[in-house]
Parts: C-alpha cells; structure tokens; sequence
C-alpha cells in the first residue's frame, strides 16, 4: 500500500488539496457572541443613495441580477455591483476570498451608503472567521438580505453592535406589503412599527397564522433562518437567546427535519430561554402526501408548545413575496394572543 503522501502525489490529489485550501478563509479567533455591544445604528435609507449589491452566499442568474437592479432603481437608488457580483464557483457566488472582498469593500469605501445582498443560497458562514469586525464597526452601513444572510446578521451584530437588518434581498419580490414595511423600517423610521399576521385564505395551511402559547413579552430581536441557526450552534457567531425576541423561519423542509434542527437548538443554546418565539411562514414545509409524519403544524406544536414563552406562527417574513422587514438587536414587542409584533424603537438614524 502506497504511503498517503505518495498516493497524493501519485493522483495529483496534492495539488487540489491545496487549491482547495486557498479557496477556504483561513480561522481567526473571535470574541464570543457573548460579549456585548453597543447599539450601533445606521444611517436611513434615502432616495439618491448609493448602495452595493453583492452576493456573499450562492451566484446569481442574470435574470435575477437584472431584476435586482430593477427592485433597487425604482426606489430611487444608484447601484454599485460588487466587483465579484458575477462570479460563481460551483454552488458559490466566487471563492471566499472574493466574496469576503466585495463585503470588505462595500463597508470601506465612502461612496457607498447601503449594502444589499442580491440573494441568498448558500455560503455565507464560510466567511465568518475571515471577517474584519473592526472595519465595519468604523464603517456602519445598512446590510440587508435574509435565508443564508442570517449568517452575516449574527454575527456582525454580536461582534460590532450594528443593527442589521433581515429583509427582501435584492432579487426578491417587492410587493406592495414588502415596500410598506421596508420603507417604514430602513427609511421613515418611525417610533413604532406594528407587523400583523395576516391570513392568506388564497394560499396553503402553512399561510394561515396561529397561537401556539399565548402572551405578551419585550426583549431584543435575533433570529433568521432555521437551517442557519442550528448550523451556527457551538460556533463564536451563535448568538444568544435568553430574554430576546427569537423570530424563525425556513423554507422545503420536511417537519422531522424541522424537529431536527429545533432539537438541535434546543439542546445546545439558551433557546429554550427565549422571551418569546415569533415563527414565520415556513413555506414549502408540509409533509410530502405519501409519508408518515406529522402535519407541519403537529411538529412546531411538538417542539415548541412546552416552553411555557409566548410563541406565535405566521408572522409575515420568510420565503414568501409579502415580507416584513426586522431589525436585530432592536427592543420589540411580541403578542402571541393578539399574533403581531411591534418595534418599539427607530432601526436607523
């Protein structure tokens, strides 16, 4: 048998394996999403503004892309494409390296006043231990996106103070009902912003809203995608739940794999410590016809209804066309009975 690193060099294995680890960000050591921040707020959106559109997770069609700058140019923005916009490698919008330098430079340079992430997909956690909290905590700029962009939100937050916010990417649909809480939260900034769950009698059961565990509770805003917040577990970039507002959703998952992942956080984080849990529309998420399982709303009753918080289902963000847009880190309201959540506070300045 030959040695290992004969065999590598015999296959020509070597050579990739050290592409591949170039292709990788190399670790870094964070604090612990532990650690607290001030609040850091950035400034309003405004028609005039220059943002950048750049993909940190997976590529992106051109039509997609097209209908990105369309979405953005209508509300009265200038866009600056991200050098590395177009790239793809494999399942990846370009390597990690250049991924992490369209991020990089969106935050460094001057000319720019927002950030908008094109979509999501897959990818974005890759860069964390690579990125330089220290220039974005100089440089607060307003980053939206959602899905994999939970990534990004956890931990910039945690590790600068800067509000960041889960809203439509860039590709998304801009609805009427998008627009409205958009504008009110990135750009009007009121003292107050109410979002009700509203249901669509027009769609399926997973659009209909629902009181798993009634109450009324206050507490900081976390959250994001389901796949992504239990993928985070154990890591420097896992945030902290107790005594905050936890919002979740996801998107084509089976409800044991949803059981799966909610095990998962709540055997290994602060979950169960939660103020509150505000779900979303979990769209795509009913068990297949011919499977043995329980109903989409069996399984987060399951998982969820014995932690004696208000939790409430339907809320509307998610991968839905009608989406709310939410602050992390901003103080909130939930009302599990009455299936709404308000901002108690301006996201931007």
């Amino acid at each position: 048998m030959l040695p290992r690193r004969d065999f590598f060099k015999l296959t020509g294995l070597a050579a990739l394996a050290n592409g591949l680890s170039n292709f990788c960000m190399p670790f870094q050591p964070h604090p612990a999403a532990e650690t607290r921040q001030a609040t850091l707020l950035p400034k309003r959106l405004q028609a005039g503004n220059n943002v950048a559109l750049i993909a940190p997770s997976s590529p992106v069609a051109e039509e997609k892309l097209t209908k990105a700058i369309a979405n953005l140019s209508a509300l009265g923005l200038t866009i600056s494409e991200g050098k590395n916009l177009r790239n793809r490698a494999g399942y990846l919008a370009g390597s990690d390296s250049e991924r992490l330098a369209d991020l990089h430079a969106a935050f460094e340079n001057p000319e720019i006043d927002a950030i908008w992430c094109v979509r999501g997909g897959y990818g974005a956690a890759r860069l964390l231990p690579a990125v330089n909290f220290s220039l974005i905590k100089k440089n607060p700029k307003l980053l939206i996106g959602y899905s994999d962009i939970t990534a990004l939100h956890l931990a910039i937050h945690a590790q600068t103070g800067l509000v960041t916010f889960h809203g439509p990417v860039g590709a998304g649909d801009f609805t009427e009902m998008t627009l409205h809480h958009l504008k009110s939260v990135v750009m009007e900034a009121p003292d107050r912003h109410e979002i009700l769950a509203v249901p669509d009698t027009t769609l399926g059961e997973e659009y209909q809203p629902y009181t798993i565990t009634p109450g009324i509770v206050r507490g900081a805003l976390t959250g994001g995608n389901l796949a992504l917040l239990s993928s985070m577990a154990g890591t420097p970039f896992a945030p902290k739940f107790r005594n905050k507002i936890v919002f979740i959703e996801d998107v084509g998952e089976q409800p044991y794999r949803l059981d799966r992942m909610f095990t998962q956080l709540l055997q290994s984080t602060d979950l169960a410590k939660a103020a509150g849990i505000a779900l979303g529309v979990f769209n795509e998420c009913q068990p297949k016809n011919d499977s043995f399982s329980y109903t989409l709303r069996e399984s987060l009753q399951l998982c969820l209804g014995h932690l004696n918080i208000p939790v409430v289902y339907g809320i509307p963000f998610g991968h839905i066309s009608n989406q709310a847009t939410l602050p992390y880190g901003i103080q909130a309201e939930l009302n599990a009975t009455e299936q709404k959540l308000t901002l108690l506070e301006p996201a931007v300045r």
